[in-house]
């Protein structure tokens, strides 16, 4: 019983942080449940997979981006006119990518690089322009973020905003991909890939390094405060007293650096046409 009472203390708090990105997060958690349940009666297959896989892993890593940005939003209290466009900005915009996805998949058409049609050049252009104003407003987000300095929180604060920032630019890595004409690289979309994420397994997959990128934004910051926990966030490096980077705020940066390697290596990788795992 005592893990059901966390949690719910941890939903009470994530509604009382900011209540708008809340029900937006939880609307795109209910759209995962229907989307869920109408793949078990889809017979259906677009690019050789369920046609509801898709709107099952955009709704996915959509909720987990509007509670992030959500929890983070109680982190600082400067520029609420600011805050309040960033707010409703992305929860506007991630509606508007989820109804147009999820109607390409009832339609039984793909939502990404379709040009067959008038129509779905058009939803695929409006799908684009949505994730770059998202994308905008979160870079005004990350600006926010580096203007409050609590203490004794460093190794936090810093996973905060390199966060973002590799969010930001894994959002920008989805460039390449549009550039690209398609998520892989040496071979068709919809060939054989992994389970549910279905990145490909013979060809180069552009999704991998965008999916590692867009997710530092939850890794990040929860090391941070794991150290910050463990370590003290106050506690500097070669000393008691905070003098310049604390040891929770330089490991999290070390790491970032080390993650933004990866994210590269996995970018370089599926630009040569190489598989991450090869099945």
């Amino acid at each position: 019983m005592a893990i059901f009472g966390r949690v719910s203390d941890t939903v009470n708090e994530l509604r009382t942080r900011d209540p708008i990105l809340f029900w937006a997060g939880a609307l795109n958690l209910l759209g995962l449940l229907i989307a869920t349940l109408l793949s078990i009666s889809d017979t259906r297959l677009l690019l050789g997979i369920n046609p509801w896989i898709k709107p099952m892993k955009f709704f996915t890593s959509i909720t987990f981006f509007l509670w992030t940005t959500a929890w983070f939003m109680a982190e600082t209290r400067d520029l609420p006119r600011a805050r309040a466009i960033v707010r409703w900005t992305i929860a506007v915009a991630m509606a508007i990518e989820m109804i147009l996805i999820t109607t390409q998949t009832v339609r039984g058409v793909p939502s990404h690089f379709n040009e067959s049609t008038a129509i779905n050049i058009i939803i695929f252009s409006i799908m684009g322009l949505t994730i770059a104003v998202s994308t905008v407003a979160m870079g005004l987000f990350l600006s926010i973020l580096r203007r409050d300095t609590p203490p004794r929180r460093a190794g936090y604060l810093w996973g905060m905003r390199l966060g973002v920032a590799l969010f930001l630019l894994a959002s920008i890595e989805g460039g390449v991909i549009i550039a690209n004409g398609a998520h892989t690289v040496s071979q068709p979309d919809g060939g054989p890939g992994l389970p549910f994420v279905n990145w490909s397994t013979t060809g180069g997959d552009l999704r991998i390094a965008h999916f590692f990128g867009m997710h530092a934004m939850q890794a990040l910051p929860l090391f941070g405060f794991l150290l910050d926990r463990t370590v003290g966030g106050d506690r500097a490096v070669g000393g008691d007293k905070p003098s310049g980077l604390s040891i929770p705020a330089t490991v999290v940066i070390a790491t970032a650096m080390v993650w933004l390697a990866i994210i590269v290596g996995l970018l370089v990788l599926a630009l040569q046409g190489r598989p991450l795992l090869a099945l």
